[in-house]
């Protein structure tokens, strides 16, 4: 059976192999893609992963799948796109198609406009459960004392109406994160790995499509940033790495949080 709160070294279908059926509330994950497919010189069998995430992904539970595209022979691979279609042939919805736009990327490209997007699929099981959007952009209608409309009524005298609008409205689909140091996280130690995502980045997903309690699962746990952000959400966690010098990593970023507030349900 499945320990929570542990990374486990191994192949993730290992780990998804011991799972019960519909046992995951959220799955928050950037996979190992096109140049970098072999990662630390395992495979990534993709169809295989993408079966045993639509087993133990709840009814209503969600996978956030974080992905983007190489350029080969001047050509993008389009593999994030095959990915999405492949999730909805075996029964996931594409609930949205999000974009992580990475804020201060360099760039020497000439031929093409510069790259600093990823792909964010969230993808469900059903219709989500969590859906907890996050309300954080300026409402251009917010008035501290409403916003007055005027009218006039049948007998054709002037009526004012006073409105009231939140202050603040729910964000788009494009999410801006710095990146580097200070960006994607403080954690000096977590860039030792060669492709984290941002803390934050994580943190929103976790907080949009899960509850307090909920169980978040990273397949590829790689420097444990889904792990950590969902430790510091009150969620209990459960992670997949198969490179034990990440795992390693993963714990040395976690332990000093699971010190200061070990969670139990």
């Amino acid at each position: 059976m499945i320990e929570l709160n542990k990374i486990y070294n191994e192949n993730c279908l290992e780990t998804l192999g011991r799972m019960p059926n519909c046992s995951i509330d959220l799955t928050v994950t950037s996979p190992p893609y096109d140049n970098l497919r072999r990662y630390k010189g395992y495979s990534f069998p993709f169809e295989e992963i993408a079966k045993e995430l639509y087993r133990v992904t709840k009814q209503g539970g969600v996978l956030v799948w974080v992905v983007g595209d190489a350029t080969v022979d001047g050509s993008e691979t389009g593999t994030s796109f095959r990915q999405a279609l492949y999730f909805k042939e075996i029964g996931f919805n594409l609930h949205d198609t999000m974009f992580y736009l990475k804020d201060g990327m360099p760039s020497n490209i000439q031929s093409r406009y510069q790259n600093v997007v990823e792909y964010m699929f969230v993808l469900s099981k059903g219709k989500p459960v969590a859906t907890n959007l996050i309300k954080d952009q300026p409402n251009k209608d917010y008035r501290p004392n409403g916003k007055i409309s005027k009218s006039r009524n049948k007998d054709g005298e002037q009526e004012s109406k006073r409105w009231f609008f939140n202050e603040k409205v729910v964000r788009k689909n494009v999410w801006y994160y710095a990146v580097g140091m200070y960006g994607t996280t403080s954690d000096k130690i977590a860039f030792e790995h060669p492709a984290i995502f941002p803390e934050s980045l994580a943190a929103d997903h976790i907080k949009s499509w899960s509850n307090e309690g909920d169980i978040v699962y990273d397949c590829f746990s790689g420097s444990g940033t889904t792990a950590k952000m969902a430790h510091l959400l009150n969620r209990r966690w459960i992670g997949s790495e198969i490179s034990k010098e990440y795992c390693e990593l993963s714990y040395k970023r976690i332990k000093p949080f699971i010190d200061q507030k070990q969670i139990e349900f």
